[in-house]
């Protein structure tokens, strides 16, 4: 079983805690149960690794099964492994993980076998919840640190009337009025030199 991360069914993360663990089976004991207390919380699970028979073994078939438990319909136990000193002395399981309670039972032969295995214990990651937690506060922190930092924004400038374009219009109308006031009466018109200059005089008077 590789040691890695896992998720329960809570959505939380779990830390696999690992223990080697192991057994003998003989004629004296044919069986042995793997269970763990009831106080105890966290998820458990055996990963075996190996079932192998000792150097007191007899060249015989020894035979390994697991046992169901009382309480499961099907009554019909499991092999495992089935060793000779001469053939096969050892076996190596692959991929089995049980979740305990676990029996096991020394079906044939007088052994002895030894089994072994990882006891798993799958205990909550409670750090990664504290890093969740450190990091949501540091970026609170970065929010505030930014909104006390950026500038007020400044309200848009009044529009600013053109001051040339109003004092065009005053020396505008000025001109005119000056202009106005320059066009000359019909009684101020000087008479015109040439042909004609004394028309219209009366003549003068002799004493």
């Amino acid at each position: 079983m590789a040691l890695t991360s896992s998720t329960n069914s809570n959505g939380k993360s779990a830390k696999p805690v690992s223990l080697i663990w192991g057994c003998e089976l003989n004629n004296a004991k044919k069986t042995y149960t793997f269970k763990i207390p009831d106080e105890w919380k966290y998820e458990q699970q055996l990963a075996l690794r190996t079932i192998c028979l000792g150097e007191k073994a007899k060249d015989e078939f020894n035979v390994v099964e697991i046992v169901p438990p009382e309480e499961s319909q099907d009554t019909t136990p499991v092999p495992l492994a089935t060793l000779k000193p001469s053939v096969l002395p050892m076996a190596t399981m692959i991929g089995i993980e049980l979740t305990p309670p676990v029996t096991f039972r020394l079906r044939a032969g007088s052994g002895p076998v030894y089994i072994t295995g990882q006891h798993v214990t799958l205990v909550p990651d409670l750090s990664w919840n504290e890093e969740e937690e450190e990091e949501e506060e540091e970026e609170e922190d970065k929010e505030k640190v930014a909104e006390e930092e950026e500038p007020q924004e400044e309200s848009p400038p009044k529009p600013i009337k053109h001051a040339a374009s109003k004092r065009g219009s005053i020396a505008k109308k000025k001109m005119e009025k000056e202009e106005e006031n320059s066009v000359p009466s019909d009684d101020d018109t000087l008479p015109s030199k040439g042909r004609g200059g004394g028309r219209g005089r009366k003549p003068a008077v002799k004493k």
